[in-house]
């Protein structure tokens, strides 16, 4: 006749107790750790995303300012030091004769750009963007030329959840660099910036235009 030793049963269950709550244990930490690699992979393509739309409304402002200054702008408007802050979308430009200065000290070093206290450059608002209004500078003018393109809603958020809203305008500045070096026109210098949804998400592009005296960009035909 055999007889069961009860303490074998006992160990046996204890070890089975001790095995689930381990593995318990191993599941939870690899739970909590996907947890937060999610969480950094939404930040990560939230970023990547504001500084997309950033980039886009910077060249969205280039773009314009490059084909403003191919409507004959370029010899019709006469160079001037720029020290306010105009609008595109009032058919408002400029062409500045004081250039940007992005790395010497006491010049221009961040954005908005702003010179002597003040906020310089053009904004723009793409119609049907409604990417905002520029704000009001206490300590000064802004200078400049805002532009709204339409269809992008680039301000305040608005009752239309499709579209995101951005931080402030994108905004351009023209300066005249002087004859070409054929002599047959004129060199301009374009800055343009642009914001995603906050401040921190900003984007600068910079070009250089060659444009003849009396040339008109009709566009496509």
């Amino acid at each position: 006749m055999r007889t069961k030793n009860p303490r074998l049963g006992s160990g046996q269950r204890g070890m089975v107790l001790i095995s689930s709550l381990l593995l318990l244990l191993i599941i939870t930490i690899l739970g909590v750790s996907m947890f937060r690699s999610f969480s950094i992979q939404e930040k990560v393509a939230g970023n990547v995303r504001e500084k997309q739309r950033a980039l886009q409304a910077a060249e969205i402002a280039q773009q314009y300012a490059e084909w403003w200054l191919a409507q004959g702008n370029n010899s019709a408007v006469t160079p001037v030091l720029c020290k306010s802050l105009l609008s595109a979308n009032l058919s408002q430009g400029q062409v500045c004769s004081n250039a940007l200065n992005l790395t010497a000290i006491g010049g221009v070093t961040s954005v908005p750009w702003q010179a002597a206290g003040a906020d310089i450059g053009v904004t723009v608002d793409p119609p049907g963007n409604s990417m905002g209004a520029p704000t009001s500078q206490a300590a000064g003018a802004d200078i400049g030329v805002t532009v709204d393109p339409p269809g992008n809603s680039m301000g305040a958020p608005t009752s239309n959840p499709t579209r995101g809203s951005y931080f402030a305008l994108p905004r351009f500045y023209i300066a005249d660099l002087g004859p070409s070096a054929d002599g047959q026109g004129e060199v301009f210098q374009v800055d343009a910036t642009g914001y995603g949804g906050n401040q921190n998400s900003v984007a600068v592009v910079e070009s250089t235009v060659a444009v003849k005296p009396g040339v008109v960009d009709r566009g496509a035909l």
